[in-house]
């Protein structure tokens, strides 16, 4: 459904959202109705405290790897003023806040001492949530690898993956009396694809066999850190890992775009998914991505598929593919099996030129239940950016990404409809903040961030979100 016209108001959102009546029955008493950030996108204060360098504080000064240089030293500056942004929280009814620890700013050498000033501060921000009624959900890695272990290999050698799990059972025995819901890690996808086949992320690598390696390294360190975590956590503890997903579409009825359909989606969906939950690899996917194997030992498959009591689902798109029609566009096709469709005449998209489709959350969800199992599912992170503009005042309209919210929404309402096991949906993000590669050009908060002077201000979209969940206290 495409979003066109003229700009809307409140009064024009179907009735089922408008005031949120409508859907009271729809969700379970105790769903999670929250918002989300990650440590280098918002914490600044990376030289403080004891904070050791990330890789993507070494990546960020690379010329030309970030929009006009950007980095994340201030970002939204939350480490400064989590106080501030707690009570914000409060303010728009979250019943839960997904975030991440910045891994170098606890164990500043990846392992050894533990820099007590560093962790503390996430212990007040713990403390600071469950005073206001809000559940955290901490991720223990989204992407901040320490610069020292990077050193030593990264996620290229085993000894990364011992490291992770270790760090994951200190802050548990730190935290675990206090939180309930922990997350390995944040899209390993991006982690592995982005940083080490395509450059555009940390550490900024570019080769598909590396990527292999890395993200067989990454999946270990989460089955090896799944064990850590249920030896010290209570037994009430919920662990999961967040993936990414991208539902996958025929552009045409050809035979062959059919198996281009299969293939993006073992390389955009199933490459995670089935070790995780069903201990293998896709079978085709070294062949999709043209490498061999990675340097698979004895019981890693088990280790990696750990039990879950929940997944994370990240959910933005979905992907449009084709079998190319010519020799020249399947050599100009990031894979030769299948073409990506960018644009589709009619659509709607977001500042991030990703096309608006709701329906696609409703079809992973379900897909997720059905097909592979899972216990318990939690939307982490789902939000878009739109060219968001403050004049002022009190308020930033940002009618678009009302109607993005009520669309995604009404696809958790039905998803809830077929019993699947639902438990609490993220907003990506609470806060505007640093984008990665795109800096601070691109804007998904609920809460508008003037970077020059950092004053919040609650957009109409935050407004509106928490009137949503007030409707549905019962």
């Amino acid at each position: 459904m495409g979003i066109s016209g003229r700009p809307q108001d409140h009064r024009s959102f179907p009735a089922s959202l408008a005031g949120g009546s409508n859907l009271v029955g729809g969700f379970p008493p105790g769903f999670l109705w929250g918002a989300a950030t990650s440590a280098y996108q918002v914490e600044g204060a990376v030289r403080e405290d004891g904070r050791a360098p990330s890789i993507w504080d070494r990546f960020v000064a690379r010329p030309g790897a970030i929009f006009q240089g950007q980095t994340g030293e201030v970002a939204a500056d939350h480490y400064h003023r989590m106080e501030e942004d707690v009570a914000l929280m409060a303010h728009l009814n979250l019943r839960a806040y997904r975030f991440s620890i910045a891994w170098p700013r606890v164990l500043p050498q990846g392992t050894g001492p533990v820099n007590e000033r560093g962790l503390a501060f996430y212990e007040r921000l713990v403390d600071a949530l469950l005073a206001r009624g809000i559940e955290p959900l901490v991720t223990l890695y989204h992407w901040d690898l320490p610069v020292a272990l990077e050193e030593r290999g990264g996620w290229l050698v085993r000894d990364t993956a011992q490291a992770f799990a270790e760090y994951a059972e200190m802050v548990a025995r730190r935290l675990g009396d206090r939180v309930r819901w922990w997350l390995t890690h944040n899209e390993p996808w991006c982690s592995s694809y982005l940083g080490y086949a395509l450059g555009i992320h940390a550490p900024g690598m570019h080769d598909k066999q590396l990527a292999i390696n890395a993200s067989h390294h990454i999946l270990l360190s989460h089955g090896l850190a799944v064990q850590r975590l249920r030896a010290v956590l209570p037994r009430e503890a919920q662990i999961g890992i967040a993936l990414d997903f991208y539902p996958v579409y025929a552009a045409d009825e050809r035979p062959e775009t059919q198996v281009a359909v299969q293939q993006a989606d073992v390389f955009r969906n199933r490459w995670f998914l089935d070790p995780i939950f069903r201990a293998s690899y896709p079978e085709s996917l070294f062949t999709v991505l043209g490498v061999t194997s990675p340097p698979i030992q004895t019981d890693d498959l088990a280790l990696i598929a750990s039990p879950l009591d929940f997944l994370g689902v990240n959910y933005y798109s979905r992907m449009l593919v084709r079998a190319p029609r010519s020799a020249a566009a399947a050599s100009a096709a990031e894979h030769a099996s299948y073409e990506v469709i960018e644009r589709i005449p009619g659509a709607a998209y977001t500042d991030m030129g990703w096309e608006i489709f709701p329906e696609g959350l409703e079809v992973i969800l379900t897909r997720l239940h059905r097909e592979y199992g899972v216990k318990a599912l939690v939307v982490t992170e789902n939000g878009a950016a739109f060219e968001d503009h403050w004049h002022g005042g009190e308020s930033v309209h940002d009618w678009q990404r009302i109607h993005y919210l009520q669309q995604h929404i009404e696809a958790l309402s039905r998803v809830l409809a077929q019993q699947v096991p639902l438990k609490g949906y993220m907003v990506w993000s609470l806060l505007d903040n640093f984008e990665w590669a795109f800096g601070y050009s691109k804007r998904f908060g609920l809460v508008y961030v003037d970077y020059s002077t950092q004053r919040r201000i609650i957009k109409d979209s935050g407004r509106w979100y928490a009137s949503f969940i007030a409707s549905q206290r019962r």
